[in-house]
């Protein structure tokens, strides 16, 4: 093996021409990543037959665009179209994966050291499959909702079962997904935590003023919720607990940063409630940076999360947070000083837990000295696990979940 470590990686999340926003922290990741080892991207696109037709319902369709080979920051990011069945694919979704990138990876025998896939399923689960193929490791890297949702559809959960315990290695990027993997079958010593990091340079304490001015807002109070509008991630709990505070109080103002699902039923709320609710859509993340620093809190009310990148940016910003208590987030958020945690799917909870945050003075700096490092320290941790995975010795004791 060359002294350097040749890394494939495997993924869907990964942005594209037609979606440059998607998966912020896989790039941010593995760009910093690329400035370790080598890194060769596989941008997976989801393809079907006809896939370009059903543009409005399926990723698929609107993906039919993305080019076969583009640079995006530091590295060149292959586009291999993988073939998978809408709806009723879930069993035969990996060996789909799998049997479609053979042409992109039947010349790369001895020229591959490590692979990995980011995404439990289909993607890790393909990876194994990959790595078995050119007689290197596989590394899956587990990110939230594949195994906290997508592991309860029993065709996926027996694939998992029967593809995770032979990865040479599990990156996880909170206790609660590790534990996750571990029920799965994957040995303790095989699973590493990971955590995400944050761009410092761009989420930092700034001054509040200066970025509603930037923004066009007013000084009333702001909650910001970042993220899809999907009802999954809680913003149907978020409009009914908003309601509630514009009952009662005539100052705060939601903002809404992002798109999906749920996004009609933002707009009729923002039409419902002008001036209160705003639903600028999807941002990139140097204008996701003005709004973190804009607003009085951050609002996650997600029902499943491994460790969501939006409230490590918000802590790094110096912006207290009010989330759910489910997946990672408290690890995260560990005191009352960072924020405030709720159950999923409670408005009333919510409600209360936001005109609370909003009535307390706090100090930005103490917040962001609280956040977790750097891309560049969590992509060095993610290098050792690899290395170690690709020279088959025990996982760095600082990563290890048995350590």
């Amino acid at each position: 093996m060359n002294d350097e470590l040749r890394v494939l990686v495997a993924t869907r999340l990964y942005p594209s021409a037609a979606d440059p926003l998607a998966a912020a922290f896989n790039r941010q990741q593995f760009t910093a990543l690329a400035r370790l080892c080598q890194v060769q991207i596989l941008g997976v696109i989801p393809w079907f037959p006809g896939a370009k037709l059903f543009a409005r319902w399926s990723a698929a369709g609107r993906l039919t665009g993305v080019p076969a080979r583009e640079r995006i920051d530091e590295l060149e990011v292959e586009h291999p179209r993988v073939l998978y069945l809408p709806r009723i694919g879930h069993a035969l979704a990996p060996a789909l994966y799998a049997a479609s990138l053979l042409p992109w990876v039947s010349d790369l025998r001895g020229k591959v050291d490590v692979v990995l896939g980011s995404w439990a399923f289909p993607d890790g689960v393909a990876a194994v499959t990959l790595g078995r193929l050119l007689g290197v490791p596989a590394v899956v890297k587990l990110h939230g909702s594949d195994l906290n949702v997508l592991s309860e559809l029993p065709a996926v959960r027996r694939s998992l079962q029967k593809a995770l315990p032979q990865a040479d290695r599990v990156v996880a990027v909170s206790r609660g997904l590790a534990d996750k993997a571990q029920a799965l079958g994957v040995k303790p010593e095989r699973i590493a935590l990971v955590p995400n990091g944050v761009d410092r340079r761009l989420f930092r304490p700034r001054d509040r003023g200066e970025a509603r001015q930037a923004l066009g807002l007013g000084d009333r109070p702001l909650i910001l919720y970042v993220g899809r509008l999907e009802a999954a991630k809680g913003t149907g709990d978020l409009l009914a607990a908003f309601q509630q505070i514009a009952a009662t109080r005539p100052e705060p103002v939601l903002a809404l940063v992002g798109e999906g699902s749920d996004g009609a039923r933002c707009r009729q709320a923002a039409r419902s409630l002008p001036d209160r609710v705003l639903v600028p859509g999807p941002r990139p993340l140097e204008e996701v940076a003005t709004w973190m620093a804009a607003c009085d809190v951050l609002v996650l009310p997600s029902w499943n999360e491994g460790t969501p990148n939006v409230i490590l940016e918000a802590l790094a910003s110096g912006r207290r947070v009010v989330a759910t208590r489910v997946g990672g987030i408290p690890d995260v958020v560990t005191s009352p000083a960072l924020g405030a945690l709720v159950p999923a799917r409670d408005p009333l909870a919510l409600s209360r837990a936001l005109v609370e945050a909003l009535g307390q003075p706090y100090d930005p700096l103490a917040v962001s000295a609280a956040a977790p490092g750097g891309w560049d320290d969590s992509a060095a941790r993610l290098h050792a696990v690899l290395l170690a995975a690709a020279r088959k010795r025990p996982a760095a004791i600082e990563t290890s979940v048995a350590a």
